[in-house]
Protein backbone atom coordinates (compact mmCIF):
# COMPACT_ATOMS: atom_id res chain seq x y z
CA UNK A 1 0.00 0.00 0.00
CA UNK A 2 1.52 3.24 -0.88
CA UNK A 3 0.76 5.49 1.96
CA UNK A 4 1.69 9.67 1.93
CA UNK A 5 2.04 11.89 4.77
CA UNK A 6 1.86 15.63 5.22
CA UNK A 7 5.53 16.17 7.12
CA UNK A 8 4.95 20.08 6.78
CA UNK A 9 4.75 20.36 10.68
CA UNK A 10 8.93 19.04 10.22
CA UNK A 11 9.63 22.90 8.75
CA UNK A 12 8.47 24.21 12.19
CA UNK A 13 10.21 24.24 15.44
CA UNK A 14 9.34 21.21 17.29
CA UNK A 15 5.91 21.00 18.57
CA UNK A 16 3.37 18.49 19.75
CA UNK A 17 2.39 17.87 16.10
CA UNK A 18 5.87 17.65 14.91
CA UNK A 19 6.82 15.55 17.18
CA UNK A 20 3.61 13.04 16.32
CA UNK A 21 4.33 13.61 12.65
CA UNK A 22 8.22 12.58 12.94
CA UNK A 23 7.07 9.53 15.17
CA UNK A 24 4.36 7.90 12.89
CA UNK A 25 6.86 8.54 9.91
CA UNK A 26 9.74 6.19 11.30
CA UNK A 27 6.84 3.66 13.02
CA UNK A 28 5.47 3.36 9.63
CA UNK A 29 8.67 2.80 7.83
CA UNK A 30 8.93 0.26 9.35
CA UNK A 31 5.78 -1.53 8.56
CA UNK A 32 6.74 -4.05 5.95
CA UNK A 33 3.15 -3.88 3.84
CA UNK A 34 3.52 -0.13 3.56
CA UNK A 35 5.39 2.02 0.85
CA UNK A 36 5.40 5.39 2.41
CA UNK A 37 6.65 8.90 1.45
CA UNK A 38 6.45 12.39 2.50
CA UNK A 39 5.55 15.89 0.86
CA UNK A 40 5.60 19.12 2.28
CA UNK A 41 2.72 21.83 1.16
CA UNK A 42 5.80 24.72 0.78
CA UNK A 43 6.74 26.54 -2.95
CA UNK A 44 10.49 27.06 -1.45
CA UNK A 45 10.90 24.94 2.19
CA UNK A 46 10.20 21.45 1.09
CA UNK A 47 13.17 20.07 0.93
CA UNK A 48 13.58 21.42 4.52
CA UNK A 49 11.49 18.22 5.63
CA UNK A 50 14.63 15.46 4.46
CA UNK A 51 16.56 16.06 7.83
CA UNK A 52 13.82 14.65 9.66
CA UNK A 53 13.05 11.62 7.69
CA UNK A 54 13.86 7.84 7.87
CA UNK A 55 16.09 6.38 5.03
CA UNK A 56 12.97 4.33 4.00
CA UNK A 57 10.35 7.28 3.47
CA UNK A 58 10.72 8.88 -0.08
CA UNK A 59 9.78 12.48 -1.23
CA UNK A 60 9.03 12.80 -4.48
CA UNK A 61 6.72 15.98 -5.31
CA UNK A 62 6.39 19.79 -7.25
CA UNK A 63 6.14 22.65 -5.66
CA UNK A 64 3.43 23.03 -3.22
CA UNK A 65 2.63 26.76 -3.01
CA UNK A 66 0.92 26.91 1.04
CA UNK A 67 -1.89 29.99 0.77
CA UNK A 68 -2.58 29.67 -2.59
CA UNK A 69 -3.66 26.24 -2.02
CA UNK A 70 -4.96 26.47 1.52
CA UNK A 71 -7.33 29.32 0.18
CA UNK A 72 -8.50 27.27 -2.59
CA UNK A 73 -9.09 24.13 -0.56
CA UNK A 74 -10.88 25.96 1.59
CA UNK A 75 -13.35 26.58 -1.31
CA UNK A 76 -12.94 23.66 -3.74
CA UNK A 77 -11.75 19.81 -4.35
CA UNK A 78 -9.25 21.41 -6.74
CA UNK A 79 -6.37 20.62 -7.80
CA UNK A 80 -5.86 16.65 -6.25
CA UNK A 81 -2.84 15.98 -4.26
CA UNK A 82 -1.82 13.80 -7.17
CA UNK A 83 -1.11 16.44 -8.92
CA UNK A 84 1.59 17.21 -6.63
CA UNK A 85 2.45 14.20 -5.38
CA UNK A 86 1.66 11.40 -7.87
CA UNK A 87 -0.59 8.68 -7.34
CA UNK A 88 -0.82 7.03 -3.96
CA UNK A 89 -3.70 4.89 -2.09
CA UNK A 90 -4.04 6.88 0.80
CA UNK A 91 -2.99 10.58 1.60
CA UNK A 92 -2.66 11.22 5.13
CA UNK A 93 -2.97 15.03 6.66
CA UNK A 94 -1.37 15.41 9.77
CA UNK A 95 -2.05 18.00 10.63
CA UNK A 96 -5.42 19.39 10.31
CA UNK A 97 -5.40 19.52 6.97
CA UNK A 98 -5.93 16.87 4.30
CA UNK A 99 -5.77 17.92 0.46
CA UNK A 100 -8.34 17.20 -1.87
CA UNK A 101 -7.43 13.66 -3.61
CA UNK A 102 -8.52 12.54 -6.85
CA UNK A 103 -8.46 8.58 -6.21
CA UNK A 104 -6.47 8.18 -2.73
CA UNK A 105 -8.55 7.08 0.41
CA UNK A 106 -7.89 10.63 2.86
CA UNK A 107 -7.19 10.60 6.40
CA UNK A 108 -6.75 13.50 8.34
CA UNK A 109 -5.55 13.93 11.83
CA UNK A 110 -7.32 16.12 14.08
CA UNK A 111 -5.40 16.66 17.46
CA UNK A 112 -7.81 18.69 19.43
CA UNK A 113 -11.21 20.72 18.68
CA UNK A 114 -9.44 24.50 20.38
CA UNK A 115 -10.74 26.64 17.99
CA UNK A 116 -14.36 25.09 18.16
CA UNK A 117 -14.45 25.27 21.62
CA UNK A 118 -12.13 28.23 22.92
CA UNK A 119 -11.72 30.35 19.88
CA UNK A 120 -10.09 33.03 22.13
CA UNK A 121 -7.24 30.51 22.67
CA UNK A 122 -6.25 30.67 19.27
CA UNK A 123 -4.47 32.32 16.48
CA UNK A 124 -5.79 33.52 13.15
CA UNK A 125 -4.46 30.44 11.37
CA UNK A 126 -5.56 28.08 13.62
CA UNK A 127 -9.27 29.42 13.63
CA UNK A 128 -9.44 27.89 9.94
CA UNK A 129 -9.25 24.43 11.26
CA UNK A 130 -12.55 23.53 11.61
CA UNK A 131 -13.81 24.49 8.02
CA UNK A 132 -10.76 22.70 6.03
CA UNK A 133 -12.19 19.71 8.67
CA UNK A 134 -15.71 19.87 7.77
CA UNK A 135 -14.70 20.10 4.07
CA UNK A 136 -12.31 17.10 4.08
CA UNK A 137 -15.61 15.05 6.20
CA UNK A 138 -17.71 16.26 3.22
CA UNK A 139 -15.11 13.95 0.91
CA UNK A 140 -15.64 11.19 2.96
CA UNK A 141 -12.12 11.35 4.44
CA UNK A 142 -11.71 9.56 7.54
CA UNK A 143 -10.35 11.45 10.97
CA UNK A 144 -7.98 10.10 13.35
CA UNK A 145 -7.58 11.34 16.86
CA UNK A 146 -4.96 10.49 19.52
CA UNK A 147 -7.29 10.22 22.16
CA UNK A 148 -10.97 8.84 22.58
CA UNK A 149 -12.07 12.55 24.20
CA UNK A 150 -10.85 14.30 20.80
CA UNK A 151 -12.73 11.34 19.02
CA UNK A 152 -15.72 11.86 20.86
CA UNK A 153 -15.66 15.74 19.83
CA UNK A 154 -15.40 14.93 16.56
CA UNK A 155 -18.40 12.95 16.26
CA UNK A 156 -20.63 15.35 18.10
CA UNK A 157 -18.88 18.82 16.76
CA UNK A 158 -19.52 17.81 12.75
CA UNK A 159 -21.80 15.24 13.15
CA UNK A 160 -19.08 12.63 11.86
CA UNK A 161 -19.47 8.93 11.01
CA UNK A 162 -17.92 7.31 14.07
CA UNK A 163 -17.26 4.14 12.40
CA UNK A 164 -14.95 6.80 10.24
CA UNK A 165 -13.68 8.39 13.41
CA UNK A 166 -10.59 6.25 14.51
CA UNK A 167 -8.26 6.83 17.90
CA UNK A 168 -4.76 5.93 17.82
CA UNK A 169 -2.62 7.40 20.29
CA UNK A 170 1.02 8.09 19.57
CA UNK A 171 3.92 7.05 21.13
CA UNK A 172 6.19 9.31 23.69
CA UNK A 173 8.73 11.41 21.49
CA UNK A 174 12.04 10.33 22.68
CA UNK A 175 14.62 12.31 24.91
CA UNK A 176 17.97 12.38 23.65
CA UNK A 177 20.70 10.88 26.32
CA UNK A 178 22.59 13.78 27.75
CA UNK A 179 25.57 13.33 30.31
CA UNK A 180 25.83 14.35 33.99
CA UNK A 181 28.12 17.04 33.07
CA UNK A 182 26.12 18.79 30.32
CA UNK A 183 22.94 18.70 32.69
CA UNK A 184 24.32 20.10 35.31
CA UNK A 185 25.62 23.09 33.41
CA UNK A 186 22.30 23.67 31.65
CA UNK A 187 20.61 23.18 35.30
CA UNK A 188 23.14 26.09 36.53
CA UNK A 189 22.50 28.21 34.02
CA UNK A 190 18.82 27.95 34.07
CA UNK A 191 18.71 28.65 38.09
CA UNK A 192 18.40 31.45 40.16
CA UNK A 193 20.65 32.46 42.47
CA UNK A 194 19.86 30.66 45.49
CA UNK A 195 17.94 28.02 44.06
CA UNK A 196 18.49 23.85 44.00
CA UNK A 197 15.09 22.82 43.09
CA UNK A 198 12.64 23.63 40.36
CA UNK A 199 9.07 23.00 39.36
CA UNK A 200 9.30 22.75 35.55
CA UNK A 201 6.77 23.86 32.83
CA UNK A 202 7.35 22.74 29.29
CA UNK A 203 5.25 24.91 26.51
CA UNK A 204 4.18 27.75 24.21
CA UNK A 205 3.24 31.04 25.76
CA UNK A 206 0.23 30.59 24.45
CA UNK A 207 -3.06 31.40 26.55
CA UNK A 208 -4.72 27.75 26.31
CA UNK A 209 -1.04 26.51 28.18
CA UNK A 210 -2.66 28.77 31.27
CA UNK A 211 0.95 29.67 32.45
CA UNK A 212 0.09 33.00 34.36
CA UNK A 213 -1.91 30.26 36.58
CA UNK A 214 0.97 28.61 37.03
CA UNK A 215 3.04 31.79 38.06
CA UNK A 216 0.41 32.53 40.49
CA UNK A 217 0.16 28.88 42.04
CA UNK A 218 3.97 28.52 42.14
CA UNK A 219 3.90 32.08 43.83
CA UNK A 220 1.79 31.15 46.95
CA UNK A 221 3.51 28.23 47.87
CA UNK A 222 7.22 30.14 47.46
CA UNK A 223 7.69 30.76 50.91
CA UNK A 224 7.42 27.47 52.24
CA UNK A 225 10.03 26.40 49.74
CA UNK A 226 12.72 29.14 49.37
CA UNK A 227 15.22 27.02 46.97
CA UNK A 228 12.80 26.00 44.84
CA UNK A 229 12.71 27.74 41.74
CA UNK A 230 9.99 28.27 38.79
CA UNK A 231 11.63 27.42 35.47
CA UNK A 232 9.19 27.85 32.61
CA UNK A 233 10.62 26.18 29.12
CA UNK A 234 9.14 27.13 25.55
CA UNK A 235 9.14 29.56 22.70
CA UNK A 236 7.09 32.96 23.06
CA UNK A 237 3.25 33.00 21.80
CA UNK A 238 0.28 34.60 22.05
CA UNK A 239 -0.10 34.50 25.37
CA UNK A 240 3.23 36.98 26.14
CA UNK A 241 1.61 40.24 27.50
CA UNK A 242 -0.84 37.93 30.47
CA UNK A 243 2.41 35.69 30.88
CA UNK A 244 4.58 39.46 31.08
CA UNK A 245 1.89 40.45 33.86
CA UNK A 246 1.70 37.67 36.15
CA UNK A 247 5.41 37.24 36.30
CA UNK A 248 5.55 40.95 37.09
CA UNK A 249 3.20 41.01 39.62
CA UNK A 250 4.61 37.84 41.90
CA UNK A 251 6.10 38.02 44.72
CA UNK A 252 9.06 35.52 44.41
CA UNK A 253 9.24 37.03 40.67
CA UNK A 254 13.54 36.41 41.05
CA UNK A 255 12.81 33.06 41.28
CA UNK A 256 10.96 32.34 38.35
CA UNK A 257 13.02 32.44 34.91
CA UNK A 258 11.72 31.82 31.35
CA UNK A 259 14.10 30.20 28.88
CA UNK A 260 12.95 30.33 25.47
CA UNK A 261 13.02 27.50 23.23
CA UNK A 262 15.46 25.22 24.00
CA UNK A 263 17.31 22.29 22.29
CA UNK A 264 16.47 18.91 22.81
CA UNK A 265 19.45 17.99 24.81
CA UNK A 266 18.99 21.11 27.19
CA UNK A 267 14.99 20.70 27.59
CA UNK A 268 16.15 17.04 28.11
CA UNK A 269 18.24 17.78 30.76
CA UNK A 270 15.99 20.17 32.30
CA UNK A 271 12.87 18.01 31.97
CA UNK A 272 15.20 14.78 33.45
CA UNK A 273 16.58 16.82 36.91
CA UNK A 274 12.64 18.41 37.73
CA UNK A 275 11.45 18.34 40.96
CA UNK A 276 7.84 18.24 39.42
CA UNK A 277 6.59 18.89 36.22
CA UNK A 278 3.72 21.24 36.12
CA UNK A 279 1.00 20.97 32.87
CA UNK A 280 -1.70 23.56 34.10
CA UNK A 281 -3.48 23.81 30.54
CA UNK A 282 -7.01 24.75 29.82
CA UNK A 283 -7.60 22.63 27.13
CA UNK A 284 -5.85 19.58 25.94
CA UNK A 285 -5.81 16.86 22.74
CA UNK A 286 -3.03 14.51 23.95
CA UNK A 287 -0.49 16.06 25.61
CA UNK A 288 3.36 14.77 25.34
CA UNK A 289 5.50 16.44 28.13
CA UNK A 290 3.81 14.62 31.36
CA UNK A 291 3.86 11.52 29.69
CA UNK A 292 8.15 12.63 28.70
CA UNK A 293 8.47 13.30 32.26
CA UNK A 294 6.44 10.36 33.65
CA UNK A 295 8.85 8.19 31.15
CA UNK A 296 12.22 10.23 33.22
CA UNK A 297 10.88 9.63 36.80
CA UNK A 298 9.71 12.85 37.10
CA UNK A 299 6.14 13.27 38.75
CA UNK A 300 3.64 15.37 37.53
CA UNK A 301 0.58 17.87 38.74
CA UNK A 302 -1.44 18.62 36.04
CA UNK A 303 -5.33 20.06 35.37
CA UNK A 304 -7.98 17.90 33.99
CA UNK A 305 -8.32 19.65 31.22
CA UNK A 306 -9.65 17.86 27.57
CA UNK A 307 -8.01 13.94 27.13
CA UNK A 308 -5.63 14.47 30.13
CA UNK A 309 -7.34 12.59 32.64
CA UNK A 310 -7.88 9.58 29.85
CA UNK A 311 -4.06 9.99 28.79
CA UNK A 312 -2.64 10.54 32.47
CA UNK A 313 -4.64 8.40 34.63
CA UNK A 314 -4.35 8.30 37.94
CA UNK A 315 -0.65 8.67 37.56
CA UNK A 316 -0.60 11.61 37.94
CA UNK A 317 -2.14 14.26 40.41
CA UNK A 318 -4.64 16.02 39.00
CA UNK A 319 -6.39 19.58 39.62
CA UNK A 320 -9.61 21.39 37.95
CA UNK A 321 -9.13 23.47 35.49
CA UNK A 322 -8.32 26.72 36.90
CA UNK A 323 -8.57 26.61 40.03
CA UNK A 324 -5.19 28.21 41.20
CA UNK A 325 -5.46 27.26 45.24
CA UNK A 326 -5.80 23.61 43.88
CA UNK A 327 -3.38 23.66 42.27
CA UNK A 328 -0.96 25.13 44.36
CA UNK A 329 -1.61 22.93 47.26
CA UNK A 330 -0.74 19.78 44.52
CA UNK A 331 2.40 20.97 44.08
CA UNK A 332 3.03 21.78 47.70
CA UNK A 333 2.25 18.11 48.44
CA UNK A 334 4.33 16.34 45.90
CA UNK A 335 7.49 19.04 47.06
CA UNK A 336 6.46 17.99 50.83
CA UNK A 337 5.70 14.07 50.93
CA UNK A 338 8.25 11.68 49.91
CA UNK A 339 5.99 8.52 50.23
CA UNK A 340 3.50 10.36 47.64
CA UNK A 341 6.17 11.62 45.49
CA UNK A 342 7.46 8.13 45.06
CA UNK A 343 4.14 6.53 44.29
CA UNK A 344 3.56 8.85 41.81
CA UNK A 345 7.33 8.19 39.72
CA UNK A 346 6.21 4.29 40.00
CA UNK A 347 2.92 5.31 38.42
CA UNK A 348 4.20 7.00 35.76
CA UNK A 349 6.67 5.01 34.54
CA UNK A 350 4.32 2.31 34.56
CA UNK A 351 1.56 4.58 32.56
CA UNK A 352 4.31 6.12 30.24
CA UNK A 353 4.80 2.12 29.37
CA UNK A 354 1.68 2.02 27.24
CA UNK A 355 2.23 4.41 24.51
CA UNK A 356 4.86 3.11 22.07
CA UNK A 357 5.86 3.86 18.69
CA UNK A 358 5.06 0.62 17.13
CA UNK A 359 1.78 0.54 19.03
CA UNK A 360 0.72 3.96 16.90
CA UNK A 361 2.35 2.68 13.51
CA UNK A 362 0.38 -0.66 13.81
CA UNK A 363 -3.00 1.30 14.29
CA UNK A 364 -2.67 3.66 11.52
CA UNK A 365 -1.72 0.81 9.11
CA UNK A 366 -5.26 -0.24 10.28
CA UNK A 367 -6.86 2.50 9.88
CA UNK A 368 -5.61 3.26 6.20
CA UNK A 369 -6.93 -0.46 5.13
CA UNK A 370 -9.80 0.73 6.43
CA UNK A 371 -9.76 3.89 4.64
CA UNK A 372 -8.33 2.72 1.66
CA UNK A 373 -10.95 -0.56 1.29
CA UNK A 374 -13.79 2.18 1.95
CA UNK A 375 -12.72 4.36 -1.04
CA UNK A 376 -12.70 1.31 -3.68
Amino acid sequence: MRVALDATPLLAPPTGVGAFTQGALRALARRPALEVSAFAVSWRRRAGIMAGLPDAVSVRQRAMPARPLQAIWRRADLPPVEWFIGDVDVVHGTNFVVPPSRRAAAVVSVHDLTPLHHPELCDAPTLLYPGLIRRALRRDAWVHTDSAFVAAEVVEAFRADPRHVVTVPPGIPPLPEVDDEHAARVVRGALPEGTDRYVLAIGTAEPRKDLPGLVDAFDRIAASHPTMALVLAGPPGWGEAALGDALAGARASARMVRTGWLEAPDLAALLRRASVLAFPSRYEGFGFPPLQAMAAGVPVVATRAGSLPEVLGDAALLVEVGDRDALAHALDRVLSEPELRRALVDAGRARAARFTWDACGEGLESLYVQAAAARA
